[in-house]
């Protein structure tokens, strides 16, 4: 295996990892650093959604009490069914959109350009949505939610489709537009990614499977590593951080490095590939 195809790989991963839960878009990120690695044809974007899984993991492992404690309560506590019925429901919107239109958008939408002007758009919202008047907080804790508030926020969540947008921004601000605190909206938006993520990576696989070989494996596992230990440290440090502190400065930084991005792009002086 190439040794820059490896470096390469760690770079994504990295990407992916320190991006995936923020709000402000690892698809982007991705298409933006594949874009100026030269890491962007057809193997490039199955193994960008693969690598998820990896992120997915570090989630698994900071939530672990909660996920266990959630599946050996399922056959006796109403509470555990519910919530995991939730996840389920916030899941579904994905699914079906994903398989409806998921062809025409990696057709179309995947390129720097629109991921910068989504950047943008993003940022906007998330400054607005942050100085809006503090609105009456429905809900503390995501066991409180309903199937209804779960079905929203899936609905929420099928914005992330558009590259640059954000799936945890989506979910995130979208959970608190609908009444969740701060902290309900960010823990259940990592729930959510569980079940997401996972099945993206592995219909990518599945359906791109005749682009892959076994010489692929040392690509990928170097690309879940770092993303598996970029992730674990993004969430736990994310978790601290919306105690005390609003989105704002992930709004400006999309506002900004979308601008750069466009700039570069229409002066000539990064050739962003599509």
């Amino acid at each position: 295996m190439d040794i820059v195809l490896l470096v390469k790989a760690a770079i994504m991963g990295i990407v992916e990892g320190l991006t995936e839960f923020l709000p402000i878009s690892s698809t982007g990120h991705l298409i933006l650093a594949g874009a100026l690695l030269g890491f962007d044809d057809g193997k490039a974007k199955v193994f960008d959604i693969a690598i998820q899984t990896g992120a997915i993991f570090a989630v698994i492992l900071v939530y672990w009490q909660k996920i266990h404690g959630t599946v050996v309560a399922l056959p006796r506590q109403a509470k555990a069914r519910r919530f995991a019925l939730n996840v389920l429901i916030a899941f579904l919107p994905a699914v079906v959109l994903g398989l409806l239109f998921g062809k025409a958008i990696k057709a179309h939408l995947f390129t720097p350009v629109v991921v910068a002007t989504t950047f943008i758009v993003g940022g906007f919202i998330i400054l607005w949505a942050e100085k809006r008047p503090p609105g009456a907080v429905r809900i503390e804790n995501v066991d409180d939610m309903t199937p209804l508030d779960a079905l929203k926020v899936g609905l929420v969540q099928c914005f992330a489709m558009i590259p640059g947008t954000s799936r945890s921004g989506s979910t995130i601000i979208g959970g608190m537009l609908l009444g969740l605190s701060r902290k309900a909206a960010t823990d259940f938006s990592f729930f959510l990614a569980i079940p997401t993520l996972i099945g993206a990576g592995a219909y990518s696989l599945y359906k791109e499977r005749a682009l892959l070989s076994a010489a692929d494996i040392p690509l990928f596992a170097v690309g879940l590593v770092f993303s598996f230990l970029s992730a674990w440290l993004c969430v736990r440090w994310l978790l601290r951080y919306i105690s005390t502190h609003s989105f704002v400065p992930f709004a400006w930084y999309r506002i900004v490095f979308g601008i750069v991005v466009l700039a570069t792009a229409w002066s000539g002086l990064v050739t962003w590939a599509d």
